[in-house]
């Protein structure tokens, strides 16, 4: 990779970061009620914060540099990982938010207590640690810090050291509140410099028409026959939900911000309002790599076809922009992950050994930001020494537990009948089981082939734990352990609240989505 910058560009970057910075540590002392809560910004956040802020930790460098890959090698495709995922953020929105809101958890791991007792709340107070820890920091650094090591010809570890500093410093300061502000600002980055970006290759092919003319049909289907051997229309279809209803329904990461809004409606329209933003992030992060394949296709891979892109096309300062967009995606995620990580180990680890007032919680909390930091930079660097790519460790470790974590929540919210035996078995008898087939699929044990793609496979362990937990569920016991949460329906009719309006405006975005879906038929 070589990329000379100019004046104009770093100019660009320094202002780039010292906007963050100001914005990181912005009215922190005027700011008294959020300032007192670090892990919910005091409940306060509007529904634009909430849209904004989602988007920026979604965009991480994976969305960057990994889905522009999928457009250079697989076109249109990809567009999947998107474009479906309203139908999660409304399960999220109208299902899942109302129970969270109801019983006024902070986290994951505190509501699967209330629903299925101790043992379900130890199970996802560990996994939450460890994948905020290796997903959301570990990964994401060990990816960014690798671009920004090559773009700059740093070393390896200053740039992971680096990225952690700056990520950590407001984060500790200023808790959600800092990461939703600074989020709505990269937000505006990375979609202003994306679009810039799709509109210069747009404009080097000479236009619409002979953008499409120039790609080979198949790069322009949604949906590829059941024979493919990646991205079939079975594992599109069955797979994805899988992994996405535990991602945007039960991850803390995401949840947590939603779980921030003033009162349940801002919440809903911050999830509506990222859905829409859905519709835009295939346009401005897949077609660019399309766009590569077109002008580049001979020199490029789908590697490097994001920064094969920036480099050819972009003129100095509009160059360091785009830089600012990719650190800007990192910076995010990395602050996302160190929030997430602080609030439950703080209010799920820590609380329970020790009694502690808001200001006390508030001390741990900025010390466990500081430690995650510390630990997320070990993470990358092992990461950087075990020979696999990024791509390949993140997906990987989030499929190997999806399965059972749908379950749960799934039955958890939507089935009052779900037991505590049924979760306890499906979430420790199936993570047991999903991270034996994960570790035997990455190793291509007994023999390479022998598993089905990562999607496919998602499904058959999903139906297996469904349908074990529903089993356990029926069966007959000495006294039936009852939840202490009530049904979707009963949630729903104790609200009283008039939702008209946001379901109307989940109604128009499906009818926006069939057109699209129509039109890449």
């Amino acid at each position: 990779m070589n990329i000379t910058l100019g004046i104009a560009d770093y100019v660009v970057l320094l202002t780039y970061i010292a906007l963050l910075l100001a914005i990181g540590f912005y009215l922190n002392k005027r700011s008294a009620g959020a300032h007192s809560d670090i892990f919910l910004g005091g409940r306060t956040l509007r529904w634009w914060q909430i849209g904004f802020s989602l988007f920026s930790a979604n965009a991480g460098p994976m969305m960057l540099v990994g889905f522009a890959g999928i457009g250079f090698s697989q076109g249109v495709v990809g567009s999947n990982f998107e474009w479906l995922a309203w139908i999660f953020l409304l399960l999220l929105a109208m299902c899942f938010l109302p129970h969270y809101m109801a019983t006024r958890v902070s986290t994951m791991p505190q509501f699967l207590k209330l629903r299925f007792g101790n043992r379900a709340y130890y199970f996802l107070v560990l996994y939450s640690l460890i994948s905020i820890l290796l997903v959301w920091l570990g990964s994401a650094l060990y990816a960014g810090g690798l671009i920004i090591s090559q773009v700059f010809r740093w070393p390896l570890t200053f740039s992971v050291v680096l990225v952690t500093v700056i990520a950590t410093s407001f984060t500790a300061v200023g808790g959600l509140k800092a990461v939703v502000r600074t989020g709505i600002f990269q937000s505006v980055i990375i979609i202003f410099s994306s679009m810039v970006l799709a509109w210069l290759a747009l404009k080097r092919i000479g236009g619409v028409n002979a953008f499409v003319q120039a790609l080979p049909d198949h790069y322009w289907k949604l949906f590829r026959p059941a024979t493919d051997p990646e991205y079939s229309w079975i594992a599109i279809i069955a797979g994805y939900p899988v992994v996405a209803v535990y991602y945007w329904c039960a991850d803390q990461t995401i949840v947590q911000k939603v779980l921030a809004a003033r009162n349940l409606k801002e919440g809903q329209y911050g999830a509506l309002f990222l859905a829409v933003l859905k519709i835009i992030m295939p346009l401005i992060f897949i077609f660019p790599g399309m766009m590569c394949y077109v002008l580049f296709k001979d020199t490029a891979q789908a590697d490097n076809a994001y920064i094969t892109l920036v480099t050819e096309l972009m003129p100095h300062g509009l160059l360091g922009l785009c830089l600012a967009a990719l650190i800007a995606a990192l910076i995010d995620t990395v602050s996302s992950g160190l929030n997430s990580f602080s609030t439950v180990f703080t209010l799920d680890v820590a609380g329970r050994f020790r009694e502690m007032d808001d200001a006390a919680k508030r001390r741990m909390g900025k010390w466990v930001t500081l430690i995650a930091g510390g630990l997320a930079i070990g993470v990358a660097l092992l990461f950087s020494r075990s020979g696999k790519g990024f791509f390949e460790l993140s997906q990987g470790m989030v499929s190997i537990l999806a399965p059972p974590l749908s379950v749960v929540f799934l039955t958890g919210i939507l089935w009052k009948r779900m037991s505590r035996l049924a979760a306890e078995v499906v979430l420790y008898g199936g993570g047991v089981i999903c991270l034996a087939v994960g570790i035997c699929n990455v190793l291509n044990v007994p023999y390479a082939g022998f598993w089905p793609h990562f999607l496919i496979l998602s499904v058959y362990l999903f139906t297996g734990l469904l349908a074990v937990g529903i089993i356990i569920s029926l069966l007959p016991t000495p006294v039936r352990d009852t939840p202490q949460l009530p049904s979707l329906l009963e949630t729903d009719k104790r609200r009283g609240s008039d939702l008209r309006t946001v379901w109307l405006g989940w109604a128009l975005l499906m009818v926006v989505m069939g057109a699209i879906y129509w039109l890449f038929r």
